[in-house]
């Protein structure tokens, strides 16, 4: 489970790095990754200091630092 979650937090990191600041929803559908999958890739990067978390009104935002 470990890879799969190593492998989905570059896809993340790689659209982000692409794309900017994106909804967390907007990169599940983007990435066709499942979105559980999403989440926990989203907590790896976090975890490693690598994303900005940001709420705008009800959407979070994810970007890179």
């Amino acid at each position: 489970m470990s890879d799969l979650i190593g492998e989905a937090a570059g896809v993340v990191w790689k659209y982000l790095d692409l794309n900017g600041a994106s909804s967390v929803a907007k990169v599940a559908k983007d990435s066709a990754l499942d979105a559980k999958v999403v989440q926990r890739a989203i907590g790896w990067l976090a975890n490693e200091d690598k994303l900005n978390i940001e709420m705008k009104g009800r959407t979070e935002t994810i970007s890179l630092k």
